[in-house]
């Protein structure tokens, strides 16, 4: 009976971190893949269609931009809900694992479990389920900052905020929420991880298996053309001081010219 507790043990301490790793390992070489290769990522494909969208919203007069602030702010949307969503489970996960401790009660020492059932492994399990929703909610709030301030600055009445501006705070956006939903896949892999250290480790394949397909991109990267004209900011910042100097150059030689025919 003793050597049966012990191989049961084994299995959390051999399965979950082998699942948590196998988590890990995939989405680091997903980020590698992402810093050397972006094209061929689900994720460098959306940031690079997201920045020729800013791009060209960005161009067009302050009085036309309704619907890049619409986009922005249903991402905005979108990001409170879910962090709202997180911080709710987070609570009532606290809450349940509460009431079950004080009434001696719960599933995470059920006896169809197969796996440790100590109270010890229970605390652990409460512990990494909540840093994972936690996680995701910091990320989900960030995310609605980023985006916030990207609303701020598109919708500037004239265009004296350069365009990159606003492409990083849309990224920047944009990462924060891939990152909140990665941490709400470590989530899910935990809570079944109630269930037992074998149904967490299946369910580690499984997503890393689907994780696969979903992060490939084989499309190719659309190359945006230029909108005809279009200007940066800096060009026509450039425009506006050769003007100046030209003006001032030409009331330079007009005067001197005068002065000249007068004497």
């Amino acid at each position: 009976m003793e050597a049966g507790w012990w191989k049961e043990d084994y299995l959390d301490i051999f399965l979950v971190p082998l699942g948590i790793l196998l988590m890990l390992a995939y989405h680091l070489s997903l980020l590698y893949r992402y810093l050397k290769c972006p094209q061929t990522t689900i994720i460098g494909y959306e940031n690079h269609n997201k920045r020729a969208w800013v791009e060209r919203m960005y161009m067009v007069e302050a009085k036309d931009r309704g619907p890049a602030l619409t986009v922005i702010s249903s991402n905005i949307t979108a990001a409170t809900a879910l962090s709202s969503i997180c911080l709710v489970l987070s609570s009532i996960i606290g809450a349940w694992i509460g009431s079950s401790a004080s009434n001696n009660t719960s599933i995470f020492t059920n006896s169809l479990i197969f796996g440790s059932t100590s109270r010890s492994m229970v605390f652990i399990k409460f512990i990494s389920i909540i840093s994972c929703f936690l996680v995701a909610f910091a990320c989900f709030v960030q995310t609605a900052r980023y985006f916030v301030h990207a609303n701020f600055l598109i919708s500037m009445p004239t265009n004296e905020v350069p365009v990159t501006c606003v492409v990083k705070e849309v990224i920047k956006g944009s990462n924060y929420w891939l990152t909140g939903i990665r941490s709400l896949f470590f989530a899910t892999n935990l809570l079944l991880w109630i269930f037992g250290p074998i149904p967490m480790f299946c369910c580690s394949v499984i997503m890393v298996a689907v994780l696969v397909g979903v992060d490939r991109n084989t499309t190719p990267l659309h190359p945006y053309a230029p909108v005809k004209g279009s200007h940066d900011l800096s060009n026509k910042i450039d425009r506006g001081k050769n003007a100046v100097s030209n003006a001032f150059e030409l009331l330079h030689h007009r005067s001197h010219d005068g002065s000249r025919s007068n004497a």
